[in-house]
């Protein structure tokens, strides 16, 4: 779909602006040499261009819009801007409707290519897939999550019974190994962080003196 509407916006023609059309869009004339005979400045007059005549020619001095979208294309824009061999317009292929084996899609499908359209197959299968399992309706979509946790409940039953099968055993056997694993690395952790000395803050006796004048004789 995204090839066609590449071809379909390549194939375009320039197209003139033409006296009583609608613009499709604003037009602006830029600044510079026109080529055109100082007779001429009139057209320039009457759209109210700034213009002035350089080596026997007319020369636009600051660009001027024209044409604003959405207004009618008098007789003088359009004579102008033909004079200029300026066409602003263009015209194409303009699609609205689509018919595909006996359906009707909007053009819109055109600018899908093909990952949007596996991610919006993804979101679709996860939203019937969390259905089914909301619903306990098995479907092809939700078969795969129910199978899996029936693996997790017949492993969970393994551990507590003590019947193992060649399947529940590498999971057991991980999960017992996980916290040895985990214990080592904190205990390397331990190991590696540096000793800090606990220094202990001597109390040094202090003579405090006589604090009441005199010895214990003397009153």
């Amino acid at each position: 779909m995204g090839l066609v509407k590449d071809v379909l916006d390549s194939e375009v023609r320039p197209s003139p602006a033409k006296a009583g059309m609608i613009a499709p869009s604003s037009v602006s004339i830029p600044a510079g040499p026109t080529g055109l005979d100082p007779k001429q400045t009139t057209f320039f007059q009457n759209l109210q261009i700034t213009t002035k005549i350089v080596k026997a020619q007319i020369e636009i001095i600051s660009s001027k819009q024209v044409i604003t979208e959405g207004d009618k294309v008098d007789g003088t824009q359009a004579l102008l801007l033909d004079k200029l061999k300026i066409y602003p317009f263009s015209y194409k292929m303009h699609i609205t409707k689509i018919l595909q084996d006996g359906a009707i899609f909007d053009a819109k499908v055109l600018a899908l290519d093909e990952e949007t359209i596996l991610n919006k197959f993804r979101t679709g299968l996860k939203t019937l897939s969390a259905v089914g399992l909301g619903a306990g309706v098995p479907t092809k979509a939700s078969a795969p999550h129910s199978i899996l946790n029936a693996f997790k409940n017949m492993v969970a039953v393994s551990a507590e019974s003590g019947y193992e099968f060649k399947e529940a055993s590498a999971f057991l056997a991980a999960a017992k190994n996980a916290p040895a694993a985990g214990a080592a690395t904190a205990v390397a952790s331990k190991e590696a962080e540096p000793e800090v000395e606990e220094k202990k803050e001597e109390v040094e006796e202090v003579d405090m003196g006589n604090l009441f004048g005199g010895d214990d004789d003397e009153y």
